[in-house]
């Protein structure tokens, strides 16, 4: 088990860039949403350490809360989404010789295909979540920080892209049909609103540059 958050800036990139199955897209994907949280963070904290924002505070210290929650729900979900998919490689290379080897493996493979589904799910989940306190970030934020709001909404929405990738590549291995379009359909709506809110944001940001 790879505890990701540990590791310094540069060996992750190099375990990103290897021939391994993980870490990856996935992995990535929540690294990224992370990254949009801690900014959100940064912004909060510029716009609490000036007086003349006091108006804004209250706003600052509940999307600052949040922001600290999901930097960390994130960055567990980093080390979950590679857990996940290390199960998958572990299930699809049991043996298969005999109809009582095939019926296991072909139940621990779908369980594994689900909890890879799920897993990136939750991940788009949680920065979409957070996505959806930017617009007012953006608006009531300390406007010297205005690209900081832009490019933590960019990093939050390229996690909920990015994680929904993962959702996709993997429900083809979900045998239950309707547990699979229940997902089919919330990941449509994760995504439309991902891009949305994106938009929203940087469409406030650049009345600030």
């Amino acid at each position: 088990m790879t505890d990701f958050s540990g590791e310094t800036l540069a060996r992750f990139l190099d375990d990103l860039a290897s021939s391994a199955p993980t870490p990856g897209g996935g992995t990535a994907a929540a690294v990224a949403g992370a990254m949009g949280a801690s900014l959100a963070e940064m912004v909060t904290a510029l716009t609490l350490a000036r007086e003349k924002y006091a108006s804004a505070h209250e706003t600052m210290r509940e999307i600052g809360s949040a922001a600290a929650d999901s930097r960390v729900e994130l960055l567990t979900l980093a080390r979950e989404d590679s857990e996940a998919y290390d199960e998958v490689v572990a299930a699809r290379r049991l043996p298969k010789g005999t109809d009582a080897e095939k019926a296991a493996r072909d139940e621990k493979l779908a369980r594994a295909n689900l909890r890879a589904t799920e897993v990136p799910l939750r991940t788009a989940r949680a920065a979409a979540r957070l996505l959806e306190a930017l617009p007012d970030l953006a608006e009531k934020g300390n406007p010297n920080a205005a690209s900081d709001a832009g490019t933590a909404a960019t990093l939050l929405e390229a996690a909920v892209q990015g994680a929904l990738l993962n959702v996709a590549i993997n429900l083809a291995g979900i045998p239950d049909a309707r547990v699979a379009e229940a997902i089919r359909r919330e990941s449509e709506t994760l995504q439309v609103d991902a891009g949305r809110l994106r938009d929203r944001v940087l469409g406030l940001v650049r009345k600030n540059l």
